[in-house]
């Protein structure tokens, strides 16, 4: 999916990769703190998060993220939207799912700064409130921090303290939904499974 957000000539230098005192490492990646601009900004440099820009532009998130102080934003790459069942993004884009879009954007991101070290400070377990109101689980597995909705997928972060103007970044690997919007997708999962059971059911009278 193409960037319709306009491209503004980054300030965000290349994150340097190894040993940081005071870093936390997840898997084989240690990240160093780089000097950006504000978190859309830097997303846009990196042209990994082409679709989660286009998403908060068009749930309209797009000015808090630039805008808001103190925040951490778990940001999943493009290729974690690729995840998704096919359509997913499209039908999320529509502007009759305006709501449900931000509900997913807001459920990545929190409303104070949490760098690395801090989160690997935290117990493996600790519940974390989201900007969007419903929390997430911080899991610890050695060295490599996972984000848990509780239900559906899981996101483990592959990249950390991307640092912004405004706030810290941390990649994740998968899209995380909010327990609500889980549980609307699985209703409407079941119910679209018992109405094609029930055709089938019919077809064979």
């Amino acid at each position: 999916m193409k960037n319709i957000m306009k491209t503004r000539t980054p300030k965000f230098t290349a994150l340097a990769l190894g040993a940081a005192m005071g870093l936390a490492t997840f898997g084989a990646v240690t990240a160093t703190p780089a000097h950006a601009a504000d978190i859309v900004e830097t997303a846009q440099s990196t042209g990994m998060f082409n679709t989660l820009l286009a998403a908060a532009k068009a749930a309209g998130v797009a000015p808090m993220l630039m805008n808001d102080k103190n925040l951490t934003v778990f940001a999943p790459t493009d290729a974690a939207f690729d995840k998704l069942p096919a359509g997913t993004v499209d039908m999320l884009l529509k502007p009759e799912n305006k709501e449900t879009l931000k509900k997913i954007l807001a459920y990545h991101v929190l409303t104070m700064k949490v760098p690395a070290k801090k989160a690997m400070m935290m117990p493996s377990g600790t519940n974390v409130k989201t900007a969007n109101g419903e929390k997430f689980i911080i899991r610890k597995v050695g060295n490599t921090l996972m984000i848990d909705p509780g239900v559906g997928t899981k996101a483990t972060v592959i990249k950390a303290n991307v640092m912004a103007d405004n706030g810290i970044v941390h990649v994740i690997d998968e899209v995380l939904l909010p327990p609500s919007v889980q549980r609307m997708m699985d209703y409407k999962a079941k119910m679209m499974m018992k109405k094609d059971n029930m055709g089938n059911m019919d077809g064979n009278m």
